[in-house]
């Protein structure tokens, strides 16, 4: 496969979810992982008409399951997206080695990769269908050196082996979940896909037996699977669906994002709402609130509808109308101050105030 059908494909994979809504990350995080890689085998080529008679025919290598680690340092817009630079480091042992197409006995070495990488990612918000989990797609282009170490096979004791490195540009597609932990804002344990690989290298070694200098291409193309965590350093701590203000006689109702629809959450507050207006009350305000994503005139809209779903609640539990006054704010008076166009859930709420 080609580098360039490689990040294709990836671009094609980034594209799919635009339409879906995402489980948005503001700001800085820093992510790692750890896991198992695979290096595919690699026929090893001498790279001119001269080389291919001192490299021979048939010759190719196979490699064992081995090690992969990557940390990297990130930025989430507040939309879904993500960008991110990553340092990784991926490391396999030879398993078989063939010359002339016949395999060798006492096949020896390893292969190792290293280098970085600018992704961009994207979230995808599916509620809770996986219990908390956000599945997200990605894609990455970077540098990657390739190093062989003493790759060949032991014959009686005699070394024939290529050892050299060479540097390349790659890319690679990323598919993972997150799974937020509760106890600790902004951490979230991760497991990660990822199908990385180079345009080749044309690596420089002393051919078998320590003769001459040598140049021979291989390819680098690997698969990994990684578990890690992540951490975003500025989310905030896990907000209640609703809970009350008792010392101002506020309660706060939240919602969820675009949406006007009172939870058995949000039902429940309401209630104890309805039943702490007692001798004294005359008035209940219902004031809906929008968090900053979106137009303002929809926002508009759907502060009012808020209300008036939290006052129809109302009703239902036994307050007379006229003592409820509603309102919609759209995007102003945010408990939470943001930029235009970030998604905060504390700033989409319904407001009841017992006058």
């Amino acid at each position: 496969m080609s580098l360039k059908k490689t990040l294709l494909a990836a671009a094609a994979v980034i594209a799919l979810p635009v339409l879906a809504q995402a489980q948005p990350i503001s700001g800085l995080y820093l992510g790692a992982g750890i896991g198992g890689n695979y290096l595919d085998k690699t026929d090893i080529t001498g790279s001119s008409a001269a080389d291919k008679s001192t490299v021979g025919s048939g010759v190719s290598a196979d490699f064992s399951w081995g090690y992969v680690g990557v940390i990297s340092l990130g930025w989430g817009f507040g939309n879904g997206l993500r960008a991110e630079i990553e340092g990784n480091y991926r490391a396999n042992d030879v398993s078989d080695f063939k010359s002339g197409n016949a395999a060798q006995v006492g096949s020896t070495g390893t292969a190792t990769s290293y280098g970085a990488m600018l992704n961009l990612l994207y979230d995808i918000n599916i509620g809770n269908m996986l219990g908390g989990v956000t599945p997200y797609v990605g894609a990455g282009v970077g540098y990657i050196w390739h190093d062989y170490d003493e790759v060949g096979f032991n014959d009686a004791g005699a070394k024939n082996v290529y050892s050299g490195d060479n540097g390349n540009w790659g890319g690679q597609a990323i598919a993972g979940l997150s799974l937020p932990i509760g106890s600790v804002p902004g951490l979230a344990v991760t497991a990660e896909y990822r199908f990385m690989m180079t345009a080749g290298h044309e690596i420089s070694s002393a051919s078998f037996g320590g003769g001459n200098s040598v140049k021979f291409d291989v390819d680098n193309v690997n698969h990994s699977l990684l578990v890690g965590l992540r951490y975003a350093f500025n989310a905030a701590p896990a907000v209640a669906a609703a809970a009350p203000v008792a010392a101002a006689r506020t309660f706060l109702v939240f919602f969820d994002w675009s949406k006007a629809d009172l939870t058995d959450r949000a039902r429940q507050i309401i209630g104890e709402a309805a039943s702490s207006r007692g001798a004294g009350v005359t008035r209940i305000e219902v004031n809906g609130f929008t968090d900053r994503s979106g137009p303002a005139d929809y926002n508009m809209g759907l502060s009012q509808r808020r209300a008036n779903a939290v006052a129809a609640e109302l009703v239902r539990r036994g307050v007379p109308r006229n003592e409820i006054v509603t309102r919609g704010f759209g995007e102003e008076n945010n408990l939470v101050p943001t930029a235009d166009g970030v998604r905060e859930p504390q700033n989409r709420r319904v407001e009841i105030i017992l006058k």
